[in-house]
């Protein structure tokens, strides 16, 4: 007799897709590795064809053909109509009996909790903030950039901080470090220089994330145009955060808060400690950490937590993803 799985879990982002197939023990039966997942770009069908390959390696691995459950966290699933979408399009694949789909942040904010309460705040090359709680009522925002209000993400720092530099350069706007620090990062000798190759494509378009680095590490050398900039994103970050525990009346209860994304698990002095200090004024019950975990580990346990398993299946399936 084959094995039987009960969770299909897949965590789906721009640039990567993890897959783990679990028992209904909450053993993790296999795991597999894909490109990324980008339906805006390709169209939604082409999306989920990428994800068929690296399910299907993950099935052949454990032995078997679909699972009683999909729990899938996809990135760029920002609205509800797009979740849907997406659900119908797994749901053709008969991959498992039920299906749900989710934003990828959510897979973060499980991983990080031992029960499916608490907000994520995620900041890698954007911004996006969800909550939940056990009783199933979500917090979330659009995430779509500056049309929905957003403010933040690696890209937009990156941005920022050539708007500053290029300012600074000109006389325009203030003096900054920037219009040193940013065109040397690409061994250029002025903003100019540098404006010049990012628009002619002498410097590759995708390259401009490589400057966020640049703007932290010239915050922490002093520079005030930079520090202002890194202080702005913690208020980003403390301002979704508290708008997310007050919708989901939590504001008042020692609940936690995780932080997630490239951006933020870098854990810049600054923006660390700007963040906990505005938190700390505004949520002071909320706890604020990390999460280090894989964010495959997430859509894992609300799976588990769809199926209604026991709480040794969420310890064991924890285990394994957090040896």
């Amino acid at each position: 007799m084959g094995l039987t799985a009960s969770v299909l879990a897949i965590d789906a982002g721009n640039s990567k897709t993890d897959v783990a197939v679990v028992a209904p023990g909450g053993e993790v039966l296999a795991t597999a590795r894909g490109g990324g997942f980008r339906p805006p770009a390709v169209g939604v069908e082409t999306a989920v064809d990428t994800l068929a390959d690296t399910v299907g390696r993950a099935f052949a691995a454990a032995g078997v053909t679909s699972t009683g459950h999909v729990s899938a966290c996809l990135a760029n699933a920002d609205l509800p109509v797009e979740e849907e979408r997406l659900a119908a399009a797994l749901r053709a694949r008969a991959w498992g009996t039920t299906v749900e789909v989710r934003n990828d942040t959510f897979a973060i904010l499980r991983a990080g909790v031992a029960e499916p309460r608490g907000v994520a705040v995620v900041c890698g090359a954007g911004i996006n903030c969800v909550g939940m709680r056990p009783d199933g009522r979500t917090a979330r925002f659009p995430a779509l950039g500056r049309i929905s209000g957003d403010w933040g993400g690696g890209w937009a720092l990156a941005e920022e901080a050539l708007w500053h530099a290029a300012r600074a350069e000109d006389g325009r706007g203030e003096p900054t470090a920037l219009a040193r620090t940013l065109p040397a990062h690409f061994g250029l000798t002025s903003v100019y220089a540098l404006i010049e190759a990012l628009h002619l494509g002498r410097v590759a378009p995708d390259r401009r994330h490589e400057l966020t680095p640049v703007l932290f590490a010239t915050a922490a050398a002093g520079d005030p145009v930079a520090g202002a900039v890194v202080d702005r994103l913690a208020e980003e970050v403390v301002a979704m955060a508290a708008v997310a525990l007050t919708r989901l009346e939590l504001l008042a209860e020692e609940t936690p808060v995780l932080l997630g994304g490239s951006v933020l698990a870098a854990r810049h002095p600054r923006l660390d400690d700007r963040v906990r200090a505005l938190l700390s004024a505004r949520a002071p019950k909320a706890t604020c950490r990390v999460v280090t975990a894989s964010p495959v580990l997430g859509a894992a346990l609300l799976g588990l937590d769809h199926v209604q398993a026991p709480p040794e299946s969420h310890e064991r399936v924890r285990r394994h993803f957090e040896p």
